[in-house]
């Protein structure tokens, strides 16, 4: 208890509240433009809060996660084009209620929806909070290293290319955490006699890279992409009868959003979509959806809103990201020395419901910026990508030289540029790289510190319930779905017993 009250105090120190407000709207804007999303606005953002303390720090780029997944709802409405992919469903109806002249309904809609599910789910995360924290004492090496294997098993599906290329790309994130002198060994791998690669590669400069350079360089080649916009006079609140139309699909895609949120590998886009189909499959005029109905506005935007807070809950809780733009932020805790994992709710509880309640304020934050400057956020749009890219590049590279004032990291985040945009280019989502690049240094520190504690026979590990447990989930998630996808009734080949 003493941590939930010291966590609401905390929003009463105006340096933090500023904060919020700014990165709120910041994220608004950020969502609001195409080609730009949560994650981009996050890696951009992350060099500048190494200066910060932590809670303000992370709190900044939660809000930015929050208020940026809703906006993207302000351009799929208006142009047809998602500000973000977790708002892709909701072109589906925003857009043909929108060229109905309806498009201030739409948004109104969109802005309670996306409310609604983010509180939802911040309050599941607090209550939650006190069950993760008795696991903690649950929890030694050999657990933590099966839990870092599990969430690595999840690369296979965090990304948007092929199970095979998505553990390639998360692959190679691993083989570059591996890069650096060994903390145990003190070995030095893969330097090359680089003074600068002694330390290892940073978290930083390659999530500006993959992240923020590569999406730079896929936006130049739709330079000549035009965009039909509808304007719109002011966004209203819903009616009592849109209300009355919504409130199941809005609770039932808020618990849906939150659920799929916290597990590992998911995130608001596989959110919003499972969110919007069973807001129809439960609707009483499924005819109407994809014609602008309303309860698809709903579902999509009270899903995709409500995993932002579940995604969370891996993150902060067991280490792994649920979502891409959760790996951003859990980068940002480790670079803040903070240790995400179980026992955060027991020995950094104060810290853990700062974030809660500083999640809860921007959900409330967006709610009235949606309502009053949805209008002019949606102006952005008008923005020319020829004047907006060259100035996110330039952002880009003095976040990357901010960090430790080095050119070095500046040629790292070029290079991950463009490796990010060739792996985009050949189908290899950028998603896993990030992860394998954060989980494959705590799964190193974590083996080694295991072999410490057994007395380097590894073997005993499997003699530990927790620890097994993860492992054989780990193989569940690996050798589970190629199984299930070849059964008969999955194939539909049959033997029927007829020649």
């Amino acid at each position: 208890m003493d941590a939930f009250l010291n966590g609401l105090l905390s929003l009463g120190d105006p340096y933090l509240l500023l904060l919020l407000v700014a990165a709120t709207l910041g994220g608004v804007v950020i969502g609001a433009l195409p080609g730009l999303n949560a994650t981009t606005g996050a890696a951009l953002l992350l060099p500048f809060t190494l200066t910060m303390e932590p809670v303000p720090a992370i709190a900044t780029m939660t809000a930015i996660y929050c208020s940026a997944t809703f906006a993207g709802a302000i351009t799929a409405i208006l142009i047809n084009t998602p500000g973000t992919a977790a708002s892709a469903t909701t072109c589906l109806d925003g857009y043909p209620l929108a060229q109905r002249g309806e498009a201030g309904r739409a948004l109104g809609m969109a802005v309670v929806a996306s409310t609604v599910g983010g509180i939802f789910s911040v309050i599941c995360l607090m209550l939650a909070s006190p069950l993760l924290a008795r696991a903690a004492y649950n929890f030694s090496p050999p657990e933590y290293f099966a839990l870092t294997i599990f969430g690595l098993s999840m690369l296979a599906t965090i990304g948007e290319g092929s199970p095979l290329k998505n553990l390639i790309a998360g692959g190679f994130g691993i083989f570059l955490a591996l890069v650096g002198v060994d903390n145990l060994t003190t070995v030095e791998r893969f330097t090359f006699g680089s003074y600068e690669l002694y330390d290892g590669i940073g978290f930083v400069p390659v999530m500006i890279g993959v992240f923020g350079i590569s999406e730079l360089l896929v936006q130049s080649s739709r330079l000549n992409v035009r965009h039909e916009r509808i304007t719109m006079k002011s966004v209203m609140l819903p009616s009592r009868e849109d209300y009355r139309k919504t409130w199941r699909a809005i609770l039932r895609s808020s618990g849906i959003g939150t659920f799929i949120g916290i597990l590992p590998a998911e995130g608001a886009t596989v959110a919003s979509m499972i969110g919007y189909n069973e807001a129809k499959r439960w609707s009483r005029s499924p005819e109407e959806f994809g014609k602008g109905a309303i309860e698809g506005v709903a579902g999509s935007e009270a899903a995709n809103n409500a995993a932002t807070g579940g995604a969370m809950v891996p993150t902060l809780a067991l280490g792994i990201p649920g979502s891409a733009t959760a790996a951003v932020i859990l980068a940002g805790l480790m670079v803040h020395g903070l240790r995400p994992g179980p026992a955060m709710f027991t020995e950094q509880a104060d810290f853990a419901y700062a974030i809660f309640w500083s999640m809860m304020l921007v959900n409330i934050l967006f709610f009235f910026a949606g309502l009053r400057g949805a209008k002019l956020f949606a102006r952005v749009t008008l923005i020319p990508v020829q004047v907006l890219w060259p100035c996110v590049f330039v952002f880009s590279i003095v976040g990357a030289y901010a960090l430790d004032q080095s050119m070095f990291d500046v040629w790292v985040a070029l290079i991950s540029g463009v490796v990010g945009y060739f792996m985009r280019r050949y189908g290899f989502s950028v998603v896993p790289l990030a992860i394998g690049l954060i989980l494959g240094g705590m799964l190193e520190q974590r083996l080694g510190q295991s072999l410490i504690m057994l007395d380097e026979k590894w073997w005993l590990m499997l003699t530990r319930p927790l620890t097994l447990f993860f492992l054989v989930l780990t193989a569940i998630v690996l050798i589970g779905p190629p199984l299930w996808s070849r059964r008969p009734w999955r194939t539909g080949k049959f033997h029927t017993g007829e020649g």
